[in-house]
């Protein structure tokens, strides 16, 4: 029996992830044998006409027989398809500047406002109604498709996902690649002489083991020592403490880690990376940078390798692994943690975790114990995780409340009620309504 036809779906193609999905389906040869669809699609039309012109130099530069689509209508994409793949936001860096600023006027010290801290709360809830509305499609047009999401909060989407809807989801990230990247510039070795496994959650996961892929020697204690020393340059302050206190390596961003905790804030200050307080105000308004993908997608610009190279994402990876039988090991999957993967968390906690890919499918590698002290701090974010999707399903606010209040940056219930209100109004265009 031939294999059925293999339709990729890429919603939010126009967003940076789009690149890379295109390069890496266009330039696998033994799709096209596989009847291969790749369908792009995007609600910005410009981003996605940009997109579609791009693929089709793409395209020629391989002589690919991958069938390229493009639509701003994603049910008219989804029937058949076998991977879906995400990466949707709206209005990011404008409502992003909320989720910080307004915590940070009721008195919130937190650490970019991304994915942990109160303003994650809102991101989450924005993206819950971008995302759970796109898996009610793919329940209906193509319920055995696997869903790869890219969109953040990732750990609080796919559980949003994991508990509302019937999809097959991972998510992905390439944070695990920069911290195995760290642990190899700080040892001063190729990544490929080391066995390094991390796990954990989102933008807080630990590398639990650091060995010599050939003798087995356990490498964690001259890594302690060379990342402890005061001229290690790879170790950011804040990474640099965890590492001091806690005894494990973390993700290589004090941005990115202080998000979880109560005094991120101390290390990364309490300015807005994106925001006028971060950067010089011109005097004469600079003229507009032409994107570099527009001249791309026009011809302007012949295909170089900075068109044409590898993202380093995991995604297209994985589908080739599943599809063409070839065993690869995905630094990081986000996915519930069903079967004790991370022993010391909640079983339906959304946990970051390695696994192995190949035509059987994705198997999930469990980690050692995570110390206590860090598993504790983990533990809040799983519950926290738990929360928001509840609040989300029943339209809750008193469980927002929650959520917030057993952040730990959190430190006042007045003004957590009144941050929740400001916000749930400045927002509600993008909201469900919370009674």
């Amino acid at each position: 029996m031939p294999p059925r036809p293999l339709k990729i779906i890429a919603i939010g193609a126009g967003s940076g992830f789009g690149r890379g999905v295109v390069v890496e389906v266009l330039n696998t040869p033994e799709f096209a044998e596989r009847g291969c669809t790749l369908a792009l699609v995007d609600l910005d039309e410009t981003a996605l006409d940009r997109m579609r012109r791009f693929a089709l130099r793409v395209k020629d530069h391989h002589k690919s027989e991958v069938e390229v689509t493009a639509t701003t209508d994603r049910r008219e994409a989804l029937p058949g398809a076998s991977y879906v793949i995400t990466s949707v936001a709206i209005k990011r860096y404008p409502l992003w500047e909320q989720d910080f600023r307004i915590p940070l006027a009721y008195g919130f010290k937190h650490a970019l406002g991304e994915n942990g801290g109160p303003g994650a709360l809102f991101h989450a809830l924005r993206n819950f109604e971008l995302m759970i509305p796109i898996c009610r499609d793919i329940e209906q047009l193509c319920p055995e498709a696997l869903l790869l999401n890219f969109t953040n909060p990732e750990s609080r989407i796919i559980r949003a996902v994991s508990d509302l809807t019937k999809v097959r989801a991972v998510g992905l990230c390439h944070g695990a690649k920069g911290a195995l990247e760290g642990v190899s510039e700080i040892l001063g070795r190729p990544l490929e002489e080391l066995d390094i496994v991390s796990g954990g959650l989102n933008h807080f996961f630990w590398v639990t083991k650091i060995a010599d892929r050939k003798t087995g020697k356990d490498l964690y204690p001259e890594f302690r020592r060379r990342a402890l020393a005061p001229d290690c340059p790879a170790m950011p302050p804040l990474v640099k403490k965890m590492v001091e206190v806690f005894g494990l390596y973390t993700y290589p961003s004090d941005d990115h880690i202080g998000e979880y905790l109560s005094f991120g804030a101390e290390f990364t200050g309490l300015k807005w990376h994106y925001g006028l307080e971060s950067r010089p105000i011109p005097k004469e308004e600079p003229a507009p940078r032409p994107s570099r993908l527009d001249e791309y997608a026009s011809g302007e610009r012949p295909l170089d390798e900075r068109a044409l190279g590898g993202s380093g994402e995991l995604a297209i990876p994985i589908i080739r692994a599943i599809e063409l039988d070839r065993r690869f090991l995905a630094d990081s999957m986000n996915v519930p943690n069903t079967d004790g993967y991370v022993e010391s968390l909640q079983r339906d906690a959304v946990v970051e975790i390695p696994a192995w890919v190949d035509g059987a499918g994705i198997h999930l590698e469990k980690i050692a114990p995570l110390p206590e002290a860090i598993a504790a701090y983990c533990r809040t974010q799983a519950s926290i995780q738990g929360l928001v999707a509840q609040a989300y399903k029943e339209r809750s606010r008193n469980l927002l409340l929650q959520a917030l209040l057993i952040d730990p940056v959190v430190n006042s219930v007045a003004n957590a009620e009144k941050m929740l209100d400001d916000m749930l109004a400045l927002q509600k265009g993008y909201l469900p309504a919370f009674r």
